[in-house]
């Protein structure tokens, strides 16, 4: 387990950072085609170029939440669980999304390979956007797997449960 840790951890560190350029080069792009759109013409694509390094941005940054427990979660009925019923119930929600995400991550990647093989490009600028695709595809199978630690950790000795801050 502790080597799937420092792998997940691993990954984590590379994916928040292309997250970051990507966001860093989003708000560049959105901000050159206001100002642009002011003193000449906007810049031909940047709504397809900030919808592609947005899913990038989202895709990436999903591992990365679920590590920090940024998500939403409403407990309004689970705060009056007991501990034991709570690890019950975060344990099947982990679970359970964890298999969603992996069929997500599945699913899409099928999908991407469709649109390879199909030679699709975008309207506008005319780029292969298969490559965006499997970036989501990635993007949710990290996810996939920081629920499936989340379970197994849950499950653990109480110490190193990710449920101490509940």
């Amino acid at each position: 387990m502790k080597a799937l840790k420092k792998i997940s951890s691993f990954l984590n560190r590379i994916f928040i950072f292309i997250a970051a350029i990507a966001l860093v080069l989003m708000m560049l792009l959105g901000f050159g085609n206001v100002f642009f759109r002011t003193v000449w013409k906007p810049i031909e694509g940047s709504y397809e170029l900030i919808g592609f390094l947005g899913a990038v941005t989202t895709a990436l940054a999903l591992g990365y939440a679920q590590i920090r427990k940024n998500h939403i979660s409403v407990d309004i009925i689970t705060s009056h669980y007991s501990r034991r019923w709570k690890k019950v119930v975060h344990g099947i929600s982990y679970l359970s999304t964890a298999i969603f995400f992996a069929l997500a991550s599945w699913q899409t990647t099928l999908w991407g390979t469709n649109v390879w093989h199909s030679g699709e490009r975008s309207e506008t600028l005319r780029i292969i956007f298969f490559p965006f695709v499997y970036v989501v595809a990635l993007g949710f199978a990290f996810l996939a797997l920081i629920l499936l630690i989340d379970f197994i950790t849950l499950f653990e000795r109480e110490s190193a449960s990710p449920m101490e801050n509940l």
